[in-house]
């Protein structure tokens, strides 16, 4: 299996993260609604929302604002919440596979943003089934590269818990694994002492294509786009980012 991670891409591609901070937040505190709402309000129980959290903390979420967004998906604040996931399947600039994940409250006004940037930005909306067969869902925990960490280190971890592999993205480590040990890994790598930049469930391409600079740029643009709207929480693609274009694209 091969793939490049989209908290890779995104890390390298967010030079202006501060500017999205607020979409970024909103975008957050639904996850966190949403997995208390499934799973209850304790993380300790409920490891999809202890991973939501983890993530929003790794991204400045005010504390309050988890609290909040944490009582309210469990129906503890009087409020409702209901969101529904929709995946949209389609084709990025020179054909690159694109998955884009919706979490929202309007499903024919998500419809019809995805279908207006898609068409605005140089991609093309595809049928059920053209894109999806080519990703499976894993789970992947990002692992950043520190002093003294090596390949060796966070695979000696996992080694007991299920991981399929770890993969080396230069600034940091993938562990893989399937979705249903994603948790398991991830208390694996805490006990070993060491930090995670996250741990979820994506879409990973099994074959991959690597773009020429140009395209991926465009790729990039249009991913944009699409995280701008509020309905759009993920979008996975089936490119792969050597170092030497991610570089390009860093400059």
């Amino acid at each position: 299996m091969s793939g490049h991670s989209k908290w890779a891409t995104t890390k390298h591609k967010k030079a202006v993260i501060d500017a999205k901070r607020a979409k970024s937040f909103a975008k957050l505190i639904k996850n966190i609604e949403v997995a208390a709402k499934i799973g209850g309000a304790d993380p300790a129980g409920n490891p999809t929302l202890a991973d939501a959290i983890q993530k929003a903390k790794k991204s400045s979420v005010p504390n309050d604002n988890i609290d909040r967004a944490v009582k309210r998906g469990a129906g503890l604040s009087g409020e409702s919440v209901d969101y529904q996931t929709i995946m949209y399947e389609g084709y990025g600039p020179s054909g690159v596979a694109m998955l884009i994940e919706c979490l929202t409250d309007n499903k024919n006004r998500a419809a019809a943003e995805v279908r207006t940037i898609m068409s605005r930005n140089g991609g093309t909306m595809g049928d059920p089934g053209s894109v999806a067969y080519n990703f499976a869902r894993k789970g992947v925990i990002a692992v950043a590269k520190t002093d003294g960490l090596s390949e060796d280190d966070v695979l000696a971890a996992v080694l007991d818990s299920g991981a399929e592999e770890v993969i080396d993205r230069g600034e940091g480590f993938d562990v893989i694994t399937d979705p249903s040990d994603l948790v398991e890994n991830r208390k694996a790598i805490q006990a070993a002492g060491i930090d995670y930049e996250q741990a979820e469930a994506e879409f990973v391409a099994s074959v991959t294509i690597t773009p020429e600079l140009e395209v991926a740029k465009k790729v990039f643009s249009l991913i944009d786009a699409l995280e701008e709207s509020d309905d759009v929480q993920n979008v996975f693609t089936n490119m792969e980012l050597s170092p030497e274009l991610l570089s390009a694209l860093d400059e």
